[in-house]
């Protein structure tokens, strides 16, 4: 098995569940050993974090932060590193371009992903930085899927969630506005709504009328296979 280096801390619930998720998946597909793993916590100032999270100021204090962190965990021996972040994608060629081993990608792995579903128009559910900065867009245009997004008192509302949900801060208001936010696509005619904010699935969101795949748990299984290969 390939040892996987992850950037991790963004935010930190979210990097304890990714990495469970890849123990007991590893563990159904080869139960003698557990898979080598190595987190580098991102050491991010609140207020660096909340800046952009809220007003999508400052993103460009990160780029030194990961470019560290990608450089420690291939120095430490990681044969291909994560992010279990979608905002932070925006950087994804300053970091592979960092560092001489593999870095996936979150978004690429996310629309390989609805490609294989077969969908023709799907629902993005973001912050406003990934939103911004097209992360999602560019790619969907370029494989002709249709994409919506949420209207923009909408989105403030929803970085707002996702800022509670990085502070540790799980609350039953925050999860009724998100499935107003999910509900609302509905009129939109998606087929089916990716949560592309790793922080949402915290909230484990539940819609009948559409249905809704959660970046994370996608990023997750493509690490697991990449750790086998």
């Amino acid at each position: 098995m390939k040892t996987v280096g992850i950037i991790g801390g963004l935010g930190p619930e979210t990097t304890s569940e990714f990495y469970l998720d890849i123990i007991f998946s590893c563990q159904e597909r080869d139960n003698t050993n557990r898979p080598s793993i190595i987190i580098s916590n991102v050491p991010l100032s609140y207020k660096v974090e909340q800046e952009a999270i809220l007003y999508n100021k400052g993103v460009e204090r990160f780029l030194p932060l990961l470019t560290n962190e990608a450089k420690r965990l291939e120095k430490a021996g990681a044969d291909f590193i994560v992010m279990p972040c979608n905002s932070l994608h925006m950087f994804i060629k300053e970091l592979r371009e960092s560092v001489n081993i593999p870095v996936l990608s979150i978004i690429e792995e996310t629309v390989n992903y609805v490609k294989r579903k077969k969908i023709d128009k799907i629902g993005v559910i973001a912050t406003a930085m990934t939103v911004k900065y097209k992360l999602y867009e560019n790619e969907f245009q370029a494989n002709n899927i249709l994409y919506a997004t949420p209207k923009q008192k909408k989105q403030s509302e929803l970085d707002k969630i996702i800022l509670n949900i990085v502070n540790g801060n799980k609350l039953k208001s925050d999860y009724d506005k998100l499935i107003k936010i999910i509900e609302d696509f509905e009129s939109e005619n998606v087929n089916g709504i990716i949560l592309a904010c790793t922080d949402l699935q915290l909230l484990k969101p539940n819609y009948p009328g559409l249905n809704i795949f959660d970046t994370m748990k996608i990023f997750a299984d493509a690490t697991v296979e990449n750790i086998f290969k």
